[in-house]
């Protein structure tokens, strides 16, 4: 992979799995997640705690070389219901509780929320950025069967998401915005309302997801921002066929009902 980033002309492959089924792959992307974080002075982020490797509700997208040993990107799918709340929650929740009760309402259908998405600097300027990684994130949801998709958006990924039909949900934090993940930085509460119809995306961010659906295995790119990179997707989950989406919606309901009834236990002096 080294000699062929040095050539000019690289050659990865994006791909997407259940985060239980590939401990090994996990850590290489925890590694560089961690350092890509560390190299911008943030260290508090949820979304880059390592209890989701084995959350059985977590499935992740990778870039990755062709033998598999090396990570150079990626992101995340959470579906609620997990081993815990979701990302977004657990950044917010001490912000403003109201976002439990959101979040809620909207895992009883199935829910979930995009959020770990890190690129190397190995790849820069080839293309491989937050745009295609999240409209890949969009495009492997469908699988899942969620109706809904949250995001806490850094500025930078906040245009990438509205191209993909997310928009700003104003009846949380500061009319959608939080200091986070520290005071001089700002995150932007968003969801995607409609994963399987996308009638607010750009046209062009609708065809590229609708492609990756309808070709999960059997798509490949060649060329991005002028530059000659070949990308093969393999985006179809493995063992999808072990993992229940109404497990999940029931898992969400009880805690959140759980949580619900410790907040209204009186307290006796």
């Amino acid at each position: 992979m080294g000699d062929e980033l040095e050539k000019g002309k690289p050659e990865v492959r994006i791909r997407a799995f259940r985060a239980i089924d590939e401990p090994e792959t996990c850590e290489l992307f925890i590694q560089g997640h961690t350092e890509v974080l560390t190299s911008i002075g943030v260290t508090k982020v949820t979304s880059s705690k390592n209890g989701w490797a084995k959350n059985p509700d977590a499935f992740v997208i990778i870039v990755e070389s062709l033998n598999g040993k090396e990570v150079f990107g990626g992101a995340r799918v959470h579906v609620a219901g997990g081993t815990g709340p979701l990302p977004i929650e657990q950044a917010t929740g001490a912000l403003d509780p109201s976002v439990h009760d959101l979040v809620w309402r909207y895992a009883q259908y199935g829910t979930g929320e995009i959020c770990g998405l890190w690129n190397s600097q190995k790849l820069a300027g080839y293309g491989i950025g937050t745009p295609l990684l999240i409209r890949t994130l969009v495009a492997i949801s469908s699988q899942l069967g969620i109706q809904s998709l949250f995001a806490l958006c850094a500025p930078y990924t906040v245009t990438p998401v509205v191209n993909c039909g997310m928009v700003l949900i104003e009846s949380i934090g500061n009319k959608g915005t939080f200091y986070y993940p520290k005071l001089d930085l700002i995150a932007t509460a968003m969801i995607l309302n409609e994963v399987f119809t996308l009638s607010k995306a750009l046209e062009e961010d609708k065809a590229l997801i609708f492609q990756m659906r309808e070709n999960p295995d059997n798509l490949r790119i060649n060329e991005l921002k002028n530059k000659e990179i070949t990308i093969d997707f393999e985006l179809r989950i493995p063992n999808l066929d072990k993992w229940n989406l109404s497990q999940a919606i029931e898992s969400a309901s009880q805690t959140y009902l759980k949580n619900k009834i410790v907040e209204k236990k009186p307290t006796f002096f």
